[in-house]
């Protein structure tokens, strides 16, 4: 009988969930694996063929894990508070928590139709009132801690919406979604004092497993600079300016100051003569995002004071100009501009025609590499002659001297912007007393829920949406009845993803966050894994949540993510037309290299999946028609994990060959184990490729390198679908190797062999080190990169490859009078000639 997922597939998935087979319980006599998964979003579109990667590679690691004796966690959740709920509701009048659970339900059931072995008694969903109260006592203690506090924070808001924006929904001044313009408004805002853990963690990075570039963009992130604060005294005594710099050895190349556009000294320091252009161009600057600001090559604007600040080592006038690319919040709002030794200052200066001077020795029109200590000081009075470094601390000293400045160490890190003025989200357990003071709710009040609206827009003053709810608003201090008036912000998506992973030690526990036992058992998590777009603040504040955790003793670890993976994106084909139009692909056919939609010649290109270009998979429909198990290991066979790969339903049909070819190893045409299939010594090449495949296939799953692993389960299904007798040892260790891959087919031919058991627990399959090694393989000789001659040697070769590769006949033959340019030796595998045509 033919290989059928749609019979097998469900019938797994029944008798996993029926008997609870991935059900983690503590067990201290275990090793533990903690895998995660960065929990999804349930949006109404439901899953595309791009999200299951990161969860079938995890799947796969605890498939395999189990096998290897540990005990393995492995849940599942909805990160399920958030706009695109809120925005749904208010286009279509649906309330969010009716969507959020249909569409829950959506995604739940395509994660199950894919056989991953999670822990589904452990499911979560942040939007749980159960969750919620938690994610609430979390921000008690935050506040408790003096790291949670209000203040005016200017916002992205756009009048035409009502409403406040991210800054990832606007460019160029303007929402990205409509185009209406949007404006920098001061508002009331929550902020947590992340800064207080910059040090931390920085520190916290050293010791963990994760790509060396995604450590790098949180050390970005935090920007820990070490430099000087440095004052210069204001022309004509008109008070003084604190600039902060990394570079205090350069102050003799000073040759302006900078404000930026909202340094609170620019009023009253601008001349009357120039206070409408500064007006003007602050307002300007208002309506910029920070990102556009800094943005490298962007011109670089400005408006000059009418002012002046004494450089102090110079007694230079230095004009004092204002420029929307120094930010308020980073050093002092003001920087001593040294156009000869950073390119922003070197830009503007030649932009404004300003001084510009060179004070470390060197080449080049402007000069970058000032840290490098070997370099000399020029044109810098008491610091000439000596190497960058040291003159680097000789002028703070000369600075600390003389009451002018000292040093001090700054981060490009700010306090985290909490608040959000929107309706579906954790609202903020506080209340507002009538003499403006705030206290927090009482843990017994918790958790405090969004009250039931009909509409989610803010109001028209700009108030929150949980404004409108002026019931809900008023209420008195529990216990009094001192009057109070509820907190309107909510909190924004990231809160509930900052520590889901604590809950799902936990899940049902109703004392506290998480017992200490279970605690102490599973964290940290030992491998997250999801997409690269969380690189730097999701992991940034569960981080910063983690070790405030820790400081007030619910966690036992200071870090919660040892390893970290980033999966790569699947993309997949759109198709355009002139217009900008997307269509179906469905309905585009290709000639001559060209492509249609009917008559219409139309654009194709490789882009991100979404709706919007018309090119999502559906899961379900790859599974309806190869079935889970090929979905699984097509999108592991595509590439490497970390890779960025198109999309091709047609691929597909090749593993599903493939686990044909499996099925039929095993099973005859009447269904049952294959007579080929008997238990007698397997031939000797046959039982040196068993052994090979189960050292690579095991040391590509450690890895994460899956894609190699399939290929070596391909070579032993090519090598065992051929002979008339088919070790049953070998075919077992076969299924085995493959079920954490394909682990329904591989639990049904399990059976064929009289098995009772799920296979799920089934001791990894070993390997003989002495039966790894070839005594000999085929080599190959390229010319030019074709092969042009094949011969066998020993297996350990070594660096006598090229040598044993010219002794061959045939090759000397074949490079006779031919001019050898180079060579090319890949070692146990081939060497290439390239020589002169």
């Amino acid at each position: 009988m033919p290989y059928d997922p749609r019979a097998i597939e469900p019938k797994w998935q029944a008798l996993w969930a029926e008997h609870h087979t991935f059900r983690a319980e503590i067990d201290p006599a275990k090793p533990k694996f903690y895998a995660l998964d960065m929990f999804p979003y349930p949006s109404g579109a439901g899953l595309h063929v791009g999200h299951p990667l990161g969860y079938t590679a995890t799947d796969i690691l605890c498939r395999y894990k189990r096998m290897k004796g540990f005990n393995v966690l492995h849940p599942m959740g909805w990160d399920s508070f958030g706009l695109p709920a809120e925005r749904h509701a208010m286009r279509t009048g649906v309330h969010p928590a009716i969507t959020t659970k249909r569409n829950i339900e959506t995604f739940r059931g395509q994660v199950q139709r894919l056989g991953f072995s999670y822990d589904w008694s452990r499911e979560l969903a942040t939007t749980d009132p159960s969750y919620v109260r938690w994610t609430q006592w979390i921000f008690l203690k935050l506040f408790e801690r003096g790291l949670a506090y209000q203040t005016e924070m200017a916002v992205n808001w756009c009048p035409a919406q009502n409403a406040v924006l991210a800054d990832e929904e606007v460019k160029d001044g303007r929402y990205v979604e409509t185009g209406d313009p949007v404006v920098r408004r001061k508002m009331r805002q929550w902020m947590l004092r992340i800064t207080a853990y910059a040090d931390r963690l920085l520190e916290g990075l050293d010791d963990l497993d994760w790509p060396e570039s995604l450590k790098a963009m949180q050390r970005n992130w935090i920007g820990r600079s070490e430099g000087a604060k440095i004052t210069f005294p204001i022309d004509d005594g008109g008070g003084t300016i604190i600039t902060f710099t990394t570079r205090p050895e350069t102050l003799f190349g000073a040759t302006y100051i900078v404000l930026a556009p909202e340094h609170p000294l620019l009023v009253t320091m601008t001349m009357p003569a120039a206070r409408a252009a500064v007006a003007a161009y602050v307002a300007k600057a208002e309506a910029l995002q920070e990102t556009e600001r800094v943005d490298a090559g962007r011109e670089k604007t400005g408006v000059f004071t009418g002012t002046y600040a004494i450089n102090p080592v110079t007694n230079a006038r230095l004009p004092i100009w204002v420029a929307d690319y120094v930010l308020a919040d980073y050093g002092t709002g003001a920087l001593m501009a040294v156009p000869g030794h950073d390119v922003r200052d070197h830009a503007f200066a030649t932009t404004h025609g300003l001084p510009i001077v060179r004070v470390i020795a060197g080449d080049g029109d402007v000069d970058k590499a000032a840290d490098d200590g070997d370099r000399q000081m020029v044109n810098s009075g008491f610091l000439d002659h000596l190497g960058v470094l040291e003159a680097r601390q000789a002028m703070i000293a000369w600075l600390r001297a003389n009451g002018l400045g000292s040093a001090k160490i700054t981060y490009r890190l700010r306090d985290w912007l909490f608040s959000r003025q929107r309706y579906w989200g954790e609202p903020i357990p506080v209340l507002h007393l009538a003499d403006g003071s705030v206290m927090p709710l009482p843990e017994e009040c918790l958790p405090l829920l969004p009250p039931e609206l009909d509409d989610y827009a803010p109001t028209a003053d700009g108030e929150p949406p949980l404004a409108r709810a002026e019931d809900w608003v008023r209420t008195t201090v529990p216990g009094t009845d001192f009057p109070a008036w509820r907190e309107t912000n909510t909190m924004p998506q990231w809160a509930g993803s900052c520590w889901y992973y604590l809950r799902f030690l936990d899940q049902h526990n109703e004392r506290e966050l998480v017992a200490k036992e279970a605690e102490r058992y599973w964290m940290p998590v030992d491998l997250y894994v999801g997409g690269a777009e969380h690189a730097v603040l999701h992991l940034l504040y569960a981080r910063f949540w983690h070790k405030v955790l820790y400081d007030i003793g619910v966690v036992s670890t200071e870090e919660p993510f040892q390893r970290l993976f980033n999966q790569g994106m699947i993309l997949a084909h759109s198709y355009r037309d002139a217009a900008g139009r997307y269509c179906e692909p469905a309905v585009v056919v290709e000639r001559h290299g060209r492509w249609f939609a009917g008559s219409t010649e139309v654009h194709r290109a490789i882009e991100k999946m979404s709706k919007s270009r018309l090119n999502v998979v559906n899961p379900d429909h790859v599974v309806d028609e190869f079935g889970a198990d090929a979905l699984r290991l097509y999108e592991m066979f595509m590439g490497p994990l970390d890779a960025t790969k198109p999309w091709q339903t047609s691929g597909v049909n090749g593993v599903r060959r493939f686990l044909d070819r499996a099925w039929r190893i095993v099973c005859d045409e009447t269904d049952i184990l294959h007579p080929a299939v008997r238990d007698e010594t397997a031939d000797p090449n046959i039982l040196r490729l068993r052994h090979q495949t189960v050292k690579s296939v095991t040391e590509d799953i450690e890895a994460m390198r899956f894609n190699t692993a399939i290929a070596r389960l391909m070579e032993l299904s090519n090598a065992l679908a051929a002979p008339d007798v088919r070790p049953r040892d070998v075919v077992e260790t076969f299924v085995l190797l493959l079920s954490p891959f394909a682990p329904h087919i591989a639990e049904e031919l399990w059976g064929k062999f009289g098995h009772k058991e799920t296979l799920a627990f089934v001791p990894w399959p070993g390997f003989d080190p002495e039966l790894v090694h070839e005594e000999t393989r085929e080599y190959v000789v390229q010319i030019n990169g074709k092969v042009r001659h094949r011969f066998t040697a020993t297996a350990e070769m070594g660096d006598g490859l090229l040598a044993a590769a010219r002794s061959e006949p045939e090759v000397m033959a074949l490079l006779a009078d031919r001019e050898i340019v180079r060579e090319i030796v890949v070692q146990g595998r081939l060497v290439n000639f390239v020589v002169r045509e």
